[in-house]
């Protein structure tokens, strides 16, 4: 009791000191960042999100190869990874805001680059027997499973690395700086994850395509395990090199003592649950045990975790953007696989990834443009119902008798709405930015995940109901459906917000002019 009343001691005195601090001393401005961490800061995590990207084209390829005319595989690889991410990150949010920087550096980057070694490993055997179903179908099913784990574990930390670096880093980094350096590092840190998605899928493509997909594999096996000792000592210079961020590590670390002496000493309320009295000889209720079962549910981490992402005033946003993954139009497994069934050249879907990628790495230029001359609300309203348009061509599509035009205009259709898509993405990030507490920073960030994954699972189920790529078109429809929803949702926020949708004044004036300046008919 001696050190936890000590404990509280220390805690109040810093934050009188601070008060006084402030009460008594100019605001000076913060220290200028220095350019050499920044740049470790970028080159780490570009590392790092280069393996997650290749991997995740990669996947689709190997399982279509190893169960060829059938979705079905991809499709549960890809229920099993999205199916832990909604399961288990709350959680992992929740871990990230506990533990301090070094640990959680240390777990990420281990977990996921030892599961991609380990991933890589199991495909290299599977692709090495060609024939490995039909002669020893336990060892085959063995691979499959171990291949599903070990990618579900490296997603997984992921997240972690994800939820470090986008949520919590750049912000910390960006304190006491103008709006615009926080807007400015968003950009970069989404166009490093874009330049991965850019150039990755293009090199694996033409890896399996002009040597072999064993190759592919032994070459993703080796960069894991090269690559994680480089992202380590990039991101700990960063760490030390940085006084915010450690400035930041050591509140977290109080915070999380204070909670620790708070759970300890919180009052424990016992009540006597009727028919449990002493002298009482009849049978309990058979409700109790469900009640307390109830009871310890409610207040697990995992529910808390919920209640506070919910209690965020940027909530129906997160949701918007949560619903745009409950979609195959993206280049991602399914929609990869079914292009290969059509007969689209590996190379050619790597480029077109490319190109998609490309289209999205401009948002990240675009949208500091926007934000500034119209607000964060207002560039997300505008961009996602850019999106929106450019994906009637992938509707329209359906109706192309021509298979091949049919899948080039599928990949057109995504590959524009990237635009809108991200500058959605960076402006619903930033709000979370900028309107949620740094103690609810993490916590809020696994939950978005959690959420986004839960109902990107719920893309792969349907892919895994509808397994066969000549019904591609039903899966279409069905994410066109849930991409409208989502903007209608978040129409609806921005009204709540501004009590209007458009500057209609604006409009009537703009209009009004235009009309001005088109010539009378007795001109004509």
């Amino acid at each position: 009791m001696e050190n936890e009343t000590e404990l509280r001691v220390v805690h109040q005195e810093e934050q009188q000191r601070e008060e006084g601090e402030d009460e008594s001393q100019p605001q000076n401005p913060p220290p200028a960042l220095r350019r050499r961490f920044v740049i470790y800061l970028y080159v780490g995590y570009f590392l790092a999100r280069w393996s997650a990207r290749t991997w995740e084209f990669s996947v689709a390829l190997y399982m279509i190869h190893l169960w060829p005319n059938s979705l079905l595989l991809a499709a549960i690889y890809g229920a099993i990874e999205s199916g832990s991410t909604a399961i288990f990150g709350p959680i992992v949010g929740q871990w990230v805001e506990g533990m301090d920087y070094v640990k959680v550096l240390r777990l990420w980057l281990l977990f996921q680059n030892l599961s991609y070694t380990i991933a890589g490993g199991a495909v290299i055997k599977l692709l090495l027997v060609s024939d490995l179903k039909s002669r020893n179908l336990p060892v085959f099913a063995i691979l499959i499973v171990l291949t599903n784990l070990a990618g579900a574990i490296g997603v997984l930390s992921t997240l972690a690395g994800t939820i470090l670096i986008e949520r919590d880093w750049a912000v910390v980094m960006s304190e006491g700086h103008p709006p615009a350096v926080l807007t400015k590092m968003n950009s970069v840190i989404r166009g490093i994850d874009l330049s991965s998605k850019l150039l990755s899928p293009v090199i694996t493509g033409l890896i399996i395509s002009f040597v072999s997909l064993k190759a592919s594999a032994i070459t993703f096996a080796a960069w894991a395990t090269i690559t994680a000792w480089v992202e380590y000592w990039l991101f700990i210079s960063v760490y030390s090199g940085v006084p915010t961020i450690t400035r930041s590590n050591e509140r977290r670390i109080l915070r999380s003592r204070t909670k620790q002496v708070e759970g300890r000493d919180a009052p424990v309320s016992v009540s006597i649950v009727p028919g449990t009295e002493e002298g009482y000889t009849g049978n309990p209720p058979s409700r109790t045990g469900i009640l307390v079962i109830l009871d310890r549910i409610s207040k697990s981490s995992f529910v808390g975790a919920w209640r506070i992402y919910f209690n965020q005033e940027v909530v129906l946003p997160g949701v918007s953007l949560a619903l745009l993954f409950f979609t195959v139009l993206s280049f991602g497994t399914l929609m990869t696989a079914t292009l290969q069934w059509e007969g689209i050249p590996t190379y050619i879907i790597g480029i077109g990834r490319g190109i998609s990628a490309t289209v999205g790495l401009a948002a990240t230029l675009v949208y500091p443009l926007m934000q500034s001359r119209l607000s964060t609300l207002r560039t997300g309203l505008w961009s996602f119902w850019s999106q929106w348009s450019c994906l009637l061509v992938c509707v329209g599509s359906i109706w192309v008798k021509k298979d091949k035009i049919a899948s080039y205009m599928l990949m057109a259709g995504v590959a524009a709405s990237r635009l809108g898509l991200w500058m959605f993405d960076l402006a619903v990030i930033q709000q979370m930015q900028d309107l949620v507490s740094e103690s609810d920073r993490c916590v809020v960030g696994g939950v978005q995940n959690s959420l986004q994954s839960a109902l990107d699972l719920m893309a792969y189920l349907l892919g895994i109901i509808v397994s066969n790529p000549k019904d591609f078109w039903i899966l279409t429809l069905i994410s066109f459906s849930t991409v409208s929803l989502a903007g209608m949702l978040y129409t609806i926020h921005l009204y709540r917000i501004r009590n209007h949708i458009f500057h209609l004044e604006k409009i009537l004036l703009l209009n009004k002019c235009l009309f001005k300046l088109l010539p009378s008919r007795g001109n004509v």
